[in-house]
C-alpha cells in the first residue's frame, strides 16, 4: 500500500490504524474514485486509461493485497453458502463456482444475495441472461444454470438507507442474517469475485461475525474455470484502484466496529 500510495506521489503518515484509515479513505477518495466522479456509475459503466507506471503499480498492489487470487476454502464443512450477486456476468460466474464447491463439499444451506437493481443494456446482452430484467433475475438464472442438485432460493434484499438506488453488500447481509439467525457455533462460505473479496469479507466480518461470533471464510471464483468469460476491462488498473478504495473503506468501518 505504501507502494502504491508513493506511485501516486503520497505518502502514508505515521499514526494509528484509526488515523491510518482515515488517511487512505481521503486519499483514495481523491485518487482512485473513478465511480464517485462519475456520480456512483455502476462498475461496468466506468473506464479510466492510467499511464503505464501507474497500472503496473495498481496491479502489484493489487495481487499484494488479494485482489486477483481464488483460492480454495479452508473447511471441508459449511453450515451455509452464500452467493453474493453483482453484474449479470458475476451472477453466472459466482453461482457456477458455488455450484462446484457445493458438490465437493458438505454444505448446509445455499442461499444467494441480490438486490432488485435493474440490468444495464450491456449486462441484458450476456448469453444465459438476455430476458433477465434485474440482478436477483439473473442470480436466479445463475442458479438454474450451475446445476446445484438442489433449491437454491434468490434473497432479495431492500436497501437500509431510503434514498439508494439499491441494495449494497452489508445490506444483503443483514437481510440474510435476519433470516437465518446464524449461530456461534456455524461456519459461512461466501463465494463472490476475486476483486471484491477484501472489501466484501471485511463487511461479513463487521455484519456477521462481530454481531452472530460465527466463523466466515470470502473465496472469489477462478476467472479460467468460468463459463462465462471476462468482459474487457474487468482486470483493468483503475478497476482494481476503485476496490482498493473499497477495500480500505471496509476495513475502516470494520476497526471502527471492533473499537
Amino acid at each position: 500500500m505504501r507502494d502504491l500510495v508513493a506511485a501516486f506521489q503520497g505518502e502514508v503518515p505515521s499514526g494509528g490504524t484509526a488515523q491510518l484509515l482515515a488517511w487512505l479513505d481521503a486519499f483514495s477518495d481523491e485518487h482512485w474514485n473513478f465511480r464517485g466522479r462519475l456520480g456512483g456509475a455502476e462498475r461496468d459503466r466506468v473506464a479510466v486509461c492510467l499511464p503505464a507506471s501507474l497500472g503496473e503499480a495498481a496491479l502489484t498492489a493489487a495481487e499484494g493485497l488479494g485482489l486477483t487470487d481464488s483460492i480454495e476454502p479452508p473447511h471441508d464443512r459449511y453450515d451455509h453458502l452464500l452467493v453474493l450477486g453483482g453484474l449479470a456476468r458475476a451472477c453466472l460466474q459466482r453461482t457456477e463456482h458455488a455450484a462446484r464447491l457445493a458438490a465437493t463439499r458438505h454444505i448446509g444451506t445455499v442461499t444467494a444475495l441480490g438486490s432488485l437493481r435493474p440490468l444495464g443494456p450491456a449486462e441484458r446482452q450476456v448469453p444465459g441472461v438476455e430476458h433477465c430484467a434485474t440482478e436477483a433475475d439473473a442470480l436466479a438464472a445463475g442458479v438454474r444454470a450451475a446445476g446445484f442438485g438442489r433449491d437454491v432460493p434468490v434473497l432479495v434484499a431492500p436497501p437500509r438507507d431510503p434514498g439508494a438506488p439499491r441494495a449494497n453488500t452489508a445490506d444483503t447481509y443483514e437481510h440474510w442474517a435476519a433470516v437465518a439467525e446464524p449461530r456461534p457455533d456455524q461456519r459461512i462460505l461466501i463465494v463472490t469475485s476475486p476483486i471484491y473479496v477484501p472489501f466484501q469479507h471485511c463487511d461479513a466480518i463487521r455484519i456477521l461475525a462481530l454481531r452472530y461470533r460465527c466463523g466466515i471464510d470470502t473465496v472469489g471464483f477462478d476467472p479460467a474455470r468460468a463459463s462465462t468469460p471476462q468482459p474487457d476491462g474487468a482486470a483493468g488498473p483503475d478497476r482494481y484502484l476503485q476496490e482498493i478504495r473499497s477495500a480500505v473503506r471496509a476495513a475502516r468501518a470494520l476497526y471502527a466496529a471492533v473499537v
